[in-house]
This record gives structure tokens, C-alpha cells and sequence, in this order.
């Protein structure tokens, strides 16, 4: 770990990022303690707070930052708790695509034959066809929720930890230490588990990385497309949709404050993943 944060720390770019997620992480677990407002306690709401600009001191006597919604949310408070939905969705979304990827990948490239075909080719197909189409098809079937949108965010992604898993898992079946192992009296899965998944993990935990990122972009697609969550949870990209129709009218920061957020939390993920990757890439080794 310490020669990994000592290579990570040359990239400066990649620290500022890595002090952002960091930021952010903090700002969403500690939400409901630094926000003066609770976006989902509509009781709490004043319409005649509603599309205020920034700095305008609210009937609740604190003043509103980044301004308010339609709603008459304090902005801030709601991209915060955005944040935090996001990061929920993101997390939980990578975690499950993650391991069912990684667990297809690895029994095709160890099972081969017919197994690793059906598998292989059924994600190939997956791949082939555009995540957010998926995820429109699924989020439309199932309904609205964090359950139906973590289900058709795994079934959107987990193609890709195949994809990965498959290749490292299929290098690493030609080694020397895994036929030593198939010698010994060890059951497959006890080799699978104890040899092959851990050589394999590096390129999971990049792409994991990545697919964070893209599952935050894809969660606020499809809250912009009013498929994601309920209007009762003020999601980042439901923010960007809700202030969309006042752009025109000089009201732009109920968009772009939300805009700037998210803009901010995956091309910071997407910073952390790619160094990441370079320090994992043993041709990039100095």
C-alpha cells in the first residue's frame, strides 16, 4: 500500500480527484447532519421559497446557497442528499454487477467446453446492444425504485466484469501454478477461489472503478428521463430535469448546480480509475 500511494501521488490530477470522491464520500454519509434542509420532508417545503435565486435567505431564516427548485428545495441541500442517492445506486449497482460478472467469467474460462461457450456468447450478445437501451427496456418493465433501478443497472453492467474476468481468468489458466494446483487433491472451486480469482482481481477493480462512474451517468439518464427513482427522492439528474424548463427564463442554476455535481463526481471517478489502471499495467511500470 505505501508503494501504491507513493506511485499514485506523482499524478497530482489524480490526488485532486481522489480528495474530491473523498469530499464527496463525506458529504454524502454525513448529509442529513450539514444540510439545513431535508429535501424529502415535504412538509418543510414553502412554495413561496420556490426558483429563489442563490444567496436569497428563505422563510426558514438560513440562506440558500446555490438558490432553490420549483419545489422550493434548498438547492444545496438537495444535490447533497443527489449525491448521495447516486453514490448509493453507483456502489451498490458496481458491487453486484461486479460479482456476478466476475463469477460467470471465471466458471466459463475454468469450465471451458459447452459451458464457456453458452456463457461467453449469451454476454457477447449483451454487449452488442447499447447499456442505457437495456436500462430503459428494464426500468420501464419493472417500475420506479431503488431495487428495480439497482436490477436493471447490474443487468446493464455485469457483461463487462464477465468480459473482463473471462480474459484474465483465461490467461491465467495456462500458468504453471494453476496446473500445480489442479495436481494436488484440491477441489476446483478451492483453485478457482484461491489461485485464479485473486490474480484476476486487478483488471476487475479498474473496470469496477469505471463502471461506478458510468452507473452514477446512467442512474441520472434515466431519473432526466423521469424512469429513475420517484419524485419524492430529488435525485441529481431528476434536479437537472425539474430545472430544465426555466433555462430559458434566466433561472439556470436550478440545472446547473446539479449539472456541475455530477459532472464533477464521475469525471473524478473516472480520473481515480484511469490512474488506477496505468499503476496496475506492468508495462507501464517504471
Amino acid at each position: 500500500m505505501k508503494a501504491f500511494w507513493r506511485e499514485y501521488r506523482e499524478n497530482w490530477i489524480a490526488v485532486i480527484a481522489l480528495a474530491v470522491v473523498v469530499l464527496v464520500v463525506l458529504a454524502a454519509l454525513l448529509a442529513p447532519w450539514i444540510t439545513p434542509q431535508d429535501p424529502y420532508d415535504l412538509a418543510s417545503l414553502d412554495l413561496m421559497d420556490a426558483r429563489k435565486p442563490p444567496g436569497f435567505v428563505g422563510s426558514n431564516g438560513y440562506v440558500h446557497w446555490l438558490g432553490t427548485d420549483a419545489q422550493g428545495r434548498d438547492l444545496l441541500s438537495a444535490i447533497i442528499h443527489g449525491l448521495r442517492i447516486s453514490l448509493q445506486m453507483g456502489i451498490a449497482a458496481g458491487l453486484v454487477a461486479m460479482t456476478i460478472g466476475a463469477t460467470l467469467g471465471i466458471l466459463s474460462a475454468h469450465a471451458g467446453g459447452w459451458v464457456e461457450a453458452a456463457i461467453m456468447r449469451v454476454v457477447d450478445l449483451q454487449l452488442s446492444f447499447p447499456a442505457i437501451l437495456l436500462a430503459l427496456v428494464l426500468v420501464a418493465v419493472l417500475g420506479q425504485g431503488k431495487s428495480q433501478l439497482v436490477i436493471a443497472l447490474v443487468a446493464a453492467q455485469y457483461a463487462y466484469f464477465a468480459r473482463t474476468a473471462y480474459g484474465a481468468a483465461t490467461a491465467e489458466r495456462q500458468k504453471d501454478y494453476v496446473e500445480a494446483a489442479h495436481a494436488t487433491p484440491l477441489p476446483s472451486w478451492r483453485v478457482v477461489l484461491r489461485h485464479i480469482l485473486p490474480n484476476c482481481l486487478p483488471p476487475l477493480i479498474v473496470v469496477g472503478t469505471v463502471q461506478v462512474a458510468n452507473a452514477i451517468a446512467l442512474e441520472a439518464t434515466l431519473s432526466f428521463l423521469g424512469l429513475g427513482l420517484p419524485p419524492t427522492e430529488p435525485s441529481l439528474g431528476m434536479l437537472i430535469a425539474n430545472g430544465f424548463q426555466y433555462m430559458m427564463s434566466g433561472r439556470t442554476w436550478i440545472s446547473v448546480y446539479p449539472g456541475i455535481a455530477l459532472i464533477l463526481l464521475i469525471v473524478a471517478i473516472n480520473i481515480v480509475g484511469d490512474q488506477i489502471r496505468d499503476q496496475f499495467n506492468p508495462r507501464l511500470r517504471r
